[in-house]
């Protein structure tokens, strides 16, 4: 039986990973002010992520020889850990630790604009006219966010980081174009972040110490096990959520599965309100509209490559024709 793509279904699987990912910047919040640094929290989330996937792997068809890889396909799948999945969660926990999480997360949601951008005079593609006045609005809306009228209230480092984390972001989707991804998602990611967990621990004993995790140990001044943030972190923040976004691909397009996705920086800053006390004021509100609509503007500015040439039958490699479109998208919380 052929299958048949079901739209409401991939709604709601975008819209529970955007809600698993948007619990879990705060989820991070928590183990960071416990006493665990930004680089040994992505270490540690990286270890467990890619040992959760090798079991994955190996419970499912075709097994662990899912996992081999070819010595053409190792550098760009090194490039694609380091980028997306070493250093961008690594400036993303520096970003939340100095900033609102919502705060943080409006930032690094400029990263389609970036890619739009390398679209148009990187790879001198086709964009509509839409992706300058997304540029325009996107501009406004970090402006508001930032409250650029008035002495600085966020932190600069913070800033900074989320800011890098946007821009490798965005090289990630552009690495995630350019092949990595004519691999099955356990696979895929399970490589990823297996890249990152030993860069991660490289840097770590290269720099004269280990990983310190011995803050995980006690509870939050609320009474919960920081081993249960962690599972959670592990398992609902990184897994579960992964692969739900990839599985939204066999039923929806990925520009539709990218603006879906935007209710994570809106869900993330009412669940860090709620727990955390971030409270963002008028100004920030706004700006947040503002951004998200302009990188909405820019996500489908780009000018599908199939639109410009003339159609090809598909034939038994067909699958392979979606996936860079597939790892376009963010999946990197």
């Amino acid at each position: 039986m052929p299958f048949r793509p079901r739209p409401a279904l991939g709604i709601v699987m975008v819209a529970l990973a955007s809600l698993l990912f948007a619990v879990n910047g705060t989820v991070s919040k928590l183990i960071l002010r416990a006493g665990v640094s930004a680089p040994d929290l992505t270490t540690l989330r990286a270890v467990g992520a890619c040992a959760g996937l090798l079991a994955l792997g190996a419970l499912l068809r075709p097994g662990l020889r899912r996992f081999t890889v070819t010595a053409r396909q190792l550098p760009l799948l090194v490039a694609y850990g380091l980028t997306g999945f070493l250093l961008v969660p690594m400036l993303y926990f520096v970003a939340i630790a100095r900033l609102p999480v919502g705060v943080a997360l409006l930032f690094e949601y400029t990263a389609p604009l970036f890619v739009a951008l390398w679209a148009r005079f990187g790879q001198h593609r086709q964009v509509r006219p839409r992706l300058w006045a997304g540029l325009l609005l996107c501009l406004a809306g970090l402006a508001c966010v930032a409250e650029v009228w008035g002495a600085p209230s966020l932190n600069g480092l913070g800033v900074l980081a989320a800011i890098g984390a946007a821009v490798l972001l965005a090289a990630y989707f552009v690495l995630g174009a350019q092949g990595v991804a004519d691999r099955d998602t356990v696979s895929l990611t399970g490589w990823a972040f297996g890249v990152s967990a030993v860069a991660g621990l490289l840097f770590r004993l290269l720099g004269g110490a280990a990983p310190d995790w011995s803050a995980l140990a006690g509870h939050t001044a609320g009474g919960t096990p920081r081993w249960l943030l962690v599972a959670y972190l592990l398992l609902l923040g990184t897994i579960v959520p992964y692969l739900l976004i990839a599985g939204s691909l066999r039923h929806l397009p990925a520009t539709s599965v990218g603006i879906l996705g935007m209710i994570e920086p809106v869900l993330a800053a009412v669940v860090a309100w709620l727990t955390l006390g971030e409270l963002l004021n008028t100004a920030q509100l706004a700006g947040g509209a503002l951004l998200l609509t302009g990188v909405a503007l820019a996500e489908t500015a780009r000018v599908p490559v199939a639109a410009t040439i003339e159609p090809v039958p598909l034939g038994q490699n067909e699958t392979h024709a979606v996936a860079p479109e597939r790892d376009r998208l963010r999946v990197t919380r």
